[in-house]
């Protein structure tokens, strides 16, 4: 895993990020485009295992020139590191075993609100604001990585 500074030297000015937002068993990913601007919601995950779960990464990175991974880390409102914080951890520890891009973890606090509130405004219904909160979660997770990128190269 990387520092941010560490990460937004490695990627390639022309290349698209991958968001995680990781759960227990649904993963919302979500990709950038190639400029690093927008973050648009991609696909939810389901993880059955671990190795089908990095079989199905690998896929879509393949598939969309993915040079960095985001992987968001659920820290607690003070500040603290729980359970969910340790499994962000343990994901991104594993992934840089098997995958080669670059990965870090971002701060998600309020990401899943954050996400929701957005379909809120946007008048979704609940059912999809449900079935899409993992991959708009991702969204959110992955835009606070491009504004900060944006704001680093300005």
């Amino acid at each position: 895993m990387l520092d941010i500074d560490v990460f937004i030297e490695k990627i390639k000015k022309k290349s698209r990020l991958i968001g995680i937002d990781p759960g227990g068993k649904r993963i919302g990913i979500a990709i950038s485009d190639e400029n690093k601007i927008v973050a648009t919601p991609y696909t939810t995950l389901i993880k059955e295992n671990y190795t089908s779960l990095v079989s199905q990464i690998k896929k879509i990175i393949d598939e969309n020139q993915i040079d960095g991974i985001v992987i968001g880390n659920p820290i607690n409102m003070d500040g603290s590191e729980g359970p969910s914080s340790q499994s962000a951890k343990d994901l991104a520890k594993n992934l840089s075993k098997d995958i080669t891009e670059n990965i870090i973890l971002w701060d998600e606090r309020l990401s899943s609100q954050g996400a929701f509130n957005l379909s809120n405004e946007l008048a979704i219904n609940s059912s999809k604001k449900v079935k899409k909160l993992d991959e708009n979660s991702a969204q959110f997770i992955l835009q606070g990585v491009l504004d900060f990128y944006h704001k680093k190269n300005t």
